[in-house]
């Protein structure tokens, strides 16, 4: 008998800071490995190492933390198969699952159920090639598209795909300034000069802790 397992870098419980369930408890799943090097990635200690664990043994340390809402993140999680075993068996828990993926793997495959948080990976980034613009067919009303904007061509070029792919009708988007580079108030200005329907965000975490992963 095959135990489906995964590389897990932590699994640990927090407040989430990002999304539109921003401030809500979470046990996020942090899975290890990405084939992406965003220059801004603030979790590159998920590149390498974890440890492997099977996914009964995951959803039992979740069900230690008491909370229904649960984020599988990573470095990209998706590049692990048995990403999907876990999510859909965690749905079939009842619990509410939501996916941090870089948009650069396919998400069709993807329980329905699962709530998507997909990066557009901005030029700042330097992985821009990287995007899969055919993931935006995948994803529907209860999902989000997020932008992380570090400069002002960052902020050209998301409004640029946001019109090209008409998504704003498509699912929920969040601008997000990078930290350190671009200044959240002159975000928060040119969202409300260009009236963009769009939900700005600040990483709630790194301002209650200063920590990049919320603990």
């Amino acid at each position: 008998m095959i135990v489906s397992s995964l590389r897990i870098t932590e699994i640990f419980y927090s407040l989430q800071g990002e999304s539109n369930t921003v401030g809500l408890p979470t046990v996020f799943i942090r899975l290890t490995g990405c084939p992406l090097r965003c220059v801004y990635c603030d979790t590159a200690y998920a590149f390498t190492g974890g440890t492997r664990m099977d996914i009964d043994a995951i959803i039992a340390k979740v069900g230690q933390y008491g909370t229904p809402y649960v984020t599988v993140t990573g470095g990209e999680p998706l590049a692990q198969p048995a990403c999907h075993d876990l999510m859909t068996k965690l749905l079939d828990k009842g619990y509410f699952v939501s996916l941090e993926t870089s948009g650069a793997l396919d998400v069709s495959g993807v329980d329905q159920r699962v709530i998507k948080v997909m990066d557009l990976k901005t030029p700042s980034s330097g992985e821009l090639n990287k995007n899969l613009y055919s993931n935006i067919d995948s994803l529907s009303k209860k999902d989000q598209i997020k932008f992380v904007i570090g400069t002002d061509e960052d902020y050209k070029w998301s409004k640029s795909v946001m019109a090209e792919y008409d998504l704003a009708a498509r699912c929920e988007i969040l601008f997000s300034p990078t930290m350190g580079q671009q200044h959240p108030t002159e975000l928060a200005e040119k969202i409300l000069q260009d009236r963009l329907p769009v939900r700005f965000q600040i990483q709630l975490h790194k301002i209650l802790w200063d920590d990049a992963q919320g603990k």
